[in-house]
């Protein structure tokens, strides 16, 4: 048989009726794989590890090199072990190393995720003189190897050795395996598994994702052929892509996932009761699914897992509140009635669920929609991936509710229990596992940790994270309680027990002492990016950004997709006035996060300070994008925009601007609007400005109504107009109306009559209104109206004169201040010839 009709059973995780025939004869009588490959579609993996054959494997004669780490050893072995036999047999051996591999990481799936724990001892496995004493134990050799970019392990993991054998299988050993074409796909699922054990994320993971990805994508024909296996590995790409921030990948394995599924899923309203007491039917958010045309797009139902017995499943915990429903109450529930959903399908919808979390903000929105995906997937429960899974989200949802913490709460208190749970196999909980992302033990130990902390419950909260060993939370706990010296305490107690570099930095953490951060990093062969990261946030605290920068640099060169890091680098370097290094670190944050409109932002500013606005603008595009509300982006915008000569995307920011804060104004860029629209310049797209006149006189039509008492908002608008020069009188008789409005505001404004030069100014704006108010008059048909528009005029230009001699007189010589003389005898003029005009009209008149 090929080995890649052995490949594709071990993948999806059991046979089919017509593949358990013909395995029966031709695979499990298999000299050296055949009976590990019972094992293993049997579900009992700890048989595989404990079989003669791996035993034999691992401790061969016995011996061990004592310079030799745990990898080294592991890796020797695996490799005598494939080139040691002849090239007909090569293929078996393979086989036994495949078989090993899956078996490892389902049994540190089962330890770590799923659970029901189990326990086998190494010695059986591994020569002695590797479990002698004066040796580190297994498990710190383990930890050691399995530490990667300097992000350590969580201490508390279960059989890291498994993990570790696989990963010297998998990674170490590959280039021997040649035969096997789908054992990049174990390696993508190893490194699920090993990303989530990490403190941050390992940029050579990353790497070696993307390498296995590119690999299995290469065998198009396999994926084109096992349609439901081609949705696993889509949504697996799909975790993947989302823990390295690769969102734009993550969404076209979502679709190409999608596509493969025939399901279409959409949001919808549909009319139902959410409360016991409610009368009427209301729009309600529910998630519609669908299956395309005919259904000939359904999955094979036979090379899908098959479910398992509800009995068996963690419990659904009711909601048990007098007032709200389970579950909606819809007025019309056949019409959106679930079809019946394929392990794979339910896995998609958990999938575009986690892909639409993530790529939406925190909001009250956004929790109803996601209770509306959590809502569909629980309705059928059939795997225990996929319901914990949603389960878990459900609860983090509903911790926020009053109506619904305790249910949060108790639901995430039976997932904690379930664990311990011997009911139902490990091999009936891994069904979907790996297109799943279900949360680690400790994950949903904590998250019930956090409930009750949020619950006030801080001494159970305390106890849970202590049993965790989660010492950064139980400091926080300990804070709360007023019991700052406790914490200090219980670190160095742990520090006798056994020095770690999380703990010493830990400590540094309380003490804010920078000895501690030092300790940790020589402490960690001056491998720890979290002892440098601690160490350069307490400089930027300190504001010592000189050594700050320094510290960061170091971390980042120890892990390079330190997201937190890169932001606070860039943040150091603007306040160094380092324009190129924070515009490189800004860079970076947004490759690793797209949609984090706060680094875009800043990196406009660098951008800025380092003249390159056209590039500032660009990047302000992006912010705007992530966050539409930001009034502070709103603001750098308008003004790069304006800078740069994309008026018309100035007018929109300042109307932006305005729905944003109801007394937005700045003055200044509508200067710039208006000039650039009278004088037609060209903007940034080669368009003439005097285009958007229209659009400039609706955004002043808007500003003069909330701002109807700032004098240079109407003359602004007058401008526009045509200031009285326009040959339109139409135009001409609005730019005096405004020119008036402007007028009344200046004067009705206080202190400016004062100051000699200020009054010369607004006696000059004055006389150029009275002008307009003559040319409009003697244009005007109707003597009436002309009159009248001429009186007004005359009445605040007499006024005017009477105030400046008034104020700016001298009493001893009685003559007016010689600033003021020209603008007064204009104004006298002024008056004279409004006076005589309005005496033709009347004489007209009569």
């Amino acid at each position: 048989m090929p080995l890649l009709h052995v490949e594709i059973p071990v993948l999806r995780g059991f046979l089919t009726a017509g593949e358990a025939a013909e395995w029966k004869q031709d695979v499990f009588t298999a000299e050296e794989s055949g009976s590990l490959l019972k094992s293993l579609m049997e579900g009992d993996f700890k048989a595989v590890l404990l079989s003669s054959q791996v035993t034999k494997l691992l401790n061969g004669d016995g011996c061990y090199a004592e310079e030799e780490d745990m990898e080294g050893y592991l890796e020797k072995r695996i490799l005598l072990y494939l080139m040691g036999g002849s090239s007909d047999n090569q293929a078996n051996r393979e086989l036994v190393v495949l078989v090993l591999a899956v078996s490892c990481l389902h049994m540190f799936a089962q330890s770590n995720w799923t659970g029901p724990p189990f326990s086998f001892h190494l010695s059986d496995l591994l020569p002695p003189a590797l479990l002698s004493p004066q040796f580190q134990t297994l498990d710190e050799a383990a930890h050691s190897s399995l530490l990667l970019d300097g992000e350590s392990v969580y201490s508390l993991v279960a059989n890291p050795f498994l993990l570790l054998l696989a990963r010297v299988i998998l990674i170490k050993s590959a280039c021997k395996m040649d035969s096997l074409q789908l054992l990049p796909w174990w390696t993508l699922r190893y490194i699920k598994l090993h990303q989530q054990i990490l403190e941050a994320c390992s940029p050579q993971l990353l790497d070696l994702a993307q390498n296995s990805i590119d690999k299995v994508m290469r065998h198009q024909s396999v994926l084109s052929e096992q349609r439901n296996l081609a949705v696993q590995f889509h949504l697996e790409c799909v975790y993947t892509s989302l823990s390295y921030y690769q969102y734009q990948q993550a969404k076209e394995h979502i679709r190409k996932a999608q596509e493969l599924s025939g399901l279409n899923i959409n949001m919808t309203g549909a009319l139902g009761k959410r409360t016991r007491f409610q009368q009427k039917y209301l729009a309600q958010l529910i998630l519609e699914v669908k299956r395309r045309g005919d259904g000939s797009d359904q999955m094979d139902i036979e090379a899908s897992p098959t479910p398992t017995p509800q009995a068996s499943l963690p419990r659904d915990y009711n909601l048990s509140d007098d007032t709200m429903l389970d579950t909606i109450n819809l007025a019309e529930p056949d019409q959106y009635k679930l079809p019946e959903l394929a392990a794979e399908e339910q896995a998609l919808i958990l999938g575009i669920c986690t892909d639409f979390q993530k790529n939406n903000p925190v909001h009250k929105l956004t929790e109803e929609e996601l209770l509306a995906f959590t809502s569909c997937i629980l309705s059928q429960p059939k795997f225990w991936a996929v319901e914990v899974t949603a389960l878990c989200l459900r609860s983090k949802l509903e911790k926020e509710k009053s109506r619904c913490v305790e249910r949060a709460m108790m639901q995430t208190q039976v997932i904690v229990d379930y664990f311990e749970d011997t009911r139902c196999p490990g091999s009936e909980r891994l069904k979907i596992f790996y297109c799943c992302h279900a949360p680690p033990r400790w994950a949903v130990q904590k998250q019930l940790a956090s409930l009750l902390t949020d619950l006030g419950c801080t001494s159970s909260a305390l106890l849970m994270y202590e049993k965790l060993e989660l010492w950064e939370d139980a400091v926080i706990c300990y804070e709360r309680l007023g019991q700052h010296g406790k914490a200090e305490e219980i670190v160095r107690r742990e520090l006798e027990k056994k020095e770690t570099p999380s703990l010493y930095c830990l400590l540094g953490d309380i003490l804010r002492d920078h000895q501690h951060y030092d300790r940790a990093w020589e402490l960690s062969g001056r491998r720890s990016a979290r002892a440098m990261r601690s160490k350069a946030l307490l400089h930027l605290r300190n504001k010592e950004f000189q050594q700050c920068v320094d510290c960061f640099e170091q971390s980042l060169k120890t892990n390079t997709m330190q997201l937190g890091v890169w932001f606070s680098l860039g943040c150091a370097y603007l306040a160094l006035e380092g324009y190129d290094g924070a515009a490189k670190a800004f860079q970076r944050c947004v490759g690793l996060e797209p949609d984090n409109a706060e680094a875009w932002n800043n990196l406009s500013t660098a951008y800025i300070r380092l003249h390159m606005k056209n590039k500032a603008f660009r990047t302000l595009q992006e912010a705007l994008k992530c966050n539409y509300e930001n009034w502070q982006i709103w603001e750098n915008f308008i003004l790069v925009s304006t800078d740069v000569g994309d008026f018309a995307e100035a007018m929109k920011a300042y109307h932006r601007l305005m729905d944003l804060r109801e007394n937005y104004k700045d003055v200044q860029i509508l200067q710039v609007l208006v000039r650039a629209v009278v004088q037609n310049l060209t903007d940034i797209q080669g368009e003439q400005a005097g285009a958007l006149r229209p659009k400039l006189k609706e955004l002043l039509g808007r500003i003069s109504s909330r701002h109807s008492s700032d004098a240079e908002v109407w003359r602004q608008y007058a401008l526009l107009c045509g200031n009285g020069n326009s040959s339109d009188s139409e135009d001409n008789q609005k730019a005096l109306q405004f020119l008036s409005k402007a007028h009344r505001c200046e004067v009705q404004a206080g202190g400016w009559e004062k100051e000699p030069t200020v009054f010369k100014e607004v006696i000059a704006r004055a006389v150029h209104m009275g002008k307009v108010t003559l040319s409009c008059s003697e244009k005007k048909s109707n003597p009436a109206e002309a009159l009248q528009m001429l009186s007004s005029s005359r009445l605040s230009l007499r006024s005017l004169a009477t105030k400046a001699k008034q104020m700016h007189t001298d009493v001893a010589t009685g003559q007016l201040h010689a600033e003021l003389q020209e603008g007064v005898a204009d104004l006298e003029q002024l008056i004279t010839e409004l006076q005589e005009l309005s005496g033709k009209l009347r004489n007209q008149s009569q």
